[in-house]
């Protein structure tokens, strides 16, 4: 039985507040002492890394695309283990989810699936009595959804918020908290979404700082916690990534970390150690050599365009990573790692193990994927199924090699991404916890060279 306190941090918009609010709450609550889970409904990579700076625990994501619907009460008993408390901060519209799939992967519906009370960031900027015709209205276009107070957000002014009060005493939801304009608190975006916490370090712990006062200051954590003391148990046994690996030496498999690889799920390191793996992350803006004893390669996502200059300059590395990839051992890049792996981005030279060259676009590419694998890797058997997500706003030509990685089912019917030698690379970001035999399979391989 899962019996963790928790609440939903949801908004009618994007562009509401959640993040500020959800990670104020985090940094508030463990300002008390309270150990905090904190959680990510959707894919994003980026949001984590303050749960994480406020919380001092992993990040997590809760995905019902990606995972399926099974797997969020068991991904969220996972991380929420001994915690008093756990934060969910939603994503998008509290009723927007997969496009075209109804509400599959939405705030909604991850609420209801963890049977956790919401809480409604409303920005308030702009409305005074209308806000309850708003508030009303999303709390009751699904009975299943059980809306447990507001968040005003944005007030201007106390004759503002007695205009707001006063019309949401109608709505018989508490107000429990009110959060003035505070620009201070704003932390800086740009091509996709908020800049990671470990581009930003001081700046960053000064804005999770200033949203922990902002939201002890102006919310009633005493009703906060109350409310999310009313969520029921769970019935779910917590995921595991328990996996009984071969006996013998444990390969190891050097995961790319630092400010420009920042995309990675808790949960694939996780898998990889419990397979059987040994773990060791480096930072390939500043480390000249891979870990020693490397056997495998895993490359995330993250911001290689922004500092290309840099990864560039650090040809020893390049060179061990090539090295490395040549001499057939298993590679795992996504999005990021495709980049780094290809022979220039943006006219500086990367590592040259794929015969193509990337670039920053005007155009963002986004959305949910369903892909077939393509090709045998070290990484998927050819025909494996899996569901992912694309994020960004880069292109690589050709898009894909003689061996494609995936080939992909929605929106459009294409192949993508390459598999040569050990490397499996693709702009698709896959969450592992789903696939479990993705790691047990890339360890094995590692095992066998």
């Amino acid at each position: 039985m899962v019996s963790t306190p928790r609440l939903v941090i949801a908004a009618p918009a994007s562009n509401s507040g959640k993040t500020t609010v959800a990670t104020g709450l985090m940094a508030a609550f463990a300002a008390r002492g309270l150990a905090v889970s904190p959680h990510k409904v959707g894919p994003d990579y980026i949001d984590p890394g303050y749960h994480s700076l406020a919380t001092g625990r992993p990040g997590r994501n809760l995905d019902a695309y990606m995972c399926g619907t099974d797997l969020i009460a068991p991904l969220f008993a996972h991380g929420s283990a001994g915690c008093d408390l756990a934060v969910v901060e939603g994503v998008m519209g509290l009723y927007d989810g997969a496009s075209g799939q109804g509400e599959l992967a939405s705030t909604a519906q991850v609420a209801k699936l963890l049977r956790a009370p919401v809480v409604l960031v409303v920005d308030a900027s702009s409305q005074s009595r209308s806000v309850a015709a708003l508030v009303h209205g999303f709390a009751s276009w699904d009975p299943q959804v059980r809306i447990g107070g507001v968040i005003l957000n944005k007030v201007a002014s106390d004759r503002h918020e007695a205009l707001l009060r006063d019309a949401l005493d109608e709505s018989r939801l508490p107000v429990l908290g009110v959060l003035r304009r505070a620009p201070q608190v704003a932390t800086p975006s740009r091509h996709l979404g908020l800049v990671p916490v470990a581009e930003r370090q001081g700046d960053a712990v000064d804005a999770v700082r200033a949203m922990g006062e902002r939201v002890r200051a102006g919310c009633d954590l005493d009703a906060l916690m109350a409310l999310a003391r009313t969520a029921p148990a769970l019935a779910d046994e917590a995921w595991e990534p328990a996996y009984a690996p071969a006996e013998g030496p444990r390969p190891v498999v050097a995961v790319a970390g630092g400010a420009a690889f920042t995309f990675a799920y808790a949960e694939h390191a996780e898998l990889l150690t419990a397979a059987g793996a040994e773990v060791v992350v480096f930072d390939p803006l500043r480390d000249e050599k891979l870990p020693v004893g490397t056997a495998g390669l895993v490359i995330g996502g993250g911001f290689p365009e922004m500092y290309a200059p840099e990864l560039a300059a650090n040809e020893p590395l390049r060179r061990a990573v090539t090295e490395l990839a040549l001499s057939g051992a298993p590679v795992a890049a996504e999005c990021a790692g495709l980049l780094y792996l290809a022979r220039e981005l943006d006219g500086k030279p990367m590592c040259g193990v794929l015969d193509a060259t990337a670039r920053m676009s005007e155009r963002l590419t986004l959305g949910y994927r369903q892909a077939v694998a393509v090709s045998d890797s070290p990484l998927a058997a050819a025909g494996t199924r899996m569901r992912g997500h694309e994020f960004h706003r880069t292109v690589l030509e050709p898009g894909a090699g003689p061996g494609p990685a995936w080939g992909m089912h929605q929106p459009e019917r294409r192949v993508e991404g390459y598999v040569q030698r050990g490397v499996h690379a693709s702009y698709l970001h896959t969450h592992w916890a789903a696939s479990p035999e993705v790691a047990r399979r890339f360890v094995e391989h590692c095992r066998a060279r």
